[in-house]
């Protein structure tokens, strides 16, 4: 008994399943490497350091969940794009006619291929994120932080069209 108990342990602990939990379906066995392409910024209303945030972001969460490694072109998934959109609009206008809220919106064209499996390609898709804020506060002292916000959604829209395929 003590011999089956043993050989049972050893079993056991040998076998191993992992499960990841972030949402990524990819096939590690041909899928390897990702390129992803810095987005300009093609919009009326420019902020420059946007770029480089959004860009280094998407870069981040595929470094962050996925095993994939990342080159700086032809990779097996490949993501570029642009930013199309960042606007300022009024919100909630009030009885005396002035907006209590504004509305940051951004927006990018993303194109994707996938090239072990161009059924997942996308192809100028567009995706948008947007924040409000008190009209009483000036952009720039809540840009930073509502441009973070929006990017961190925007991100997570990409990273689930592309390699979430559930």
């Amino acid at each position: 008994m003590k011999r089956f108990i043993a050989i049972l342990l050893v079993a056991l602990t040998s076998c191993s399943i992992s499960y990841k939990f972030n949402g990524a379906s990819i096939n590690y066995d041909t899928t390897k490497t990702i390129s992803i392409a810095n987005f300009p910024i093609k919009a009326a209303l420019v902020y420059p350091p946007l770029e480089e945030l959004f860009t280094n972001s998407l870069k981040n969460a595929y470094t962050r969940q996925t095993r994939l490694q990342i080159v700086s072109s032809g990779g097996d998934l490949q993501l570029e794009g642009e930013i199309t959109n960042y606007d300022l609009t009024p919100q909630a206008v009030t009885e005396n006619a002035y907006a209590s809220q504004t509305r940051l919106t951004i927006a990018v064209r993303v194109r994707f291929t996938n090239t072990k499996d161009p059924q997942f390609n996308i192809d100028n898709q567009t995706f948008s994120g947007y924040k409000d804020f008190s009209s009483t506060q000036m952009l720039t002292d809540v840009q930073d932080e509502l441009i973070q916000q929006i990017t961190d959604e925007l991100v997570d829209q990409i990273f689930n069209a592309t390699v979430a395929n559930w």
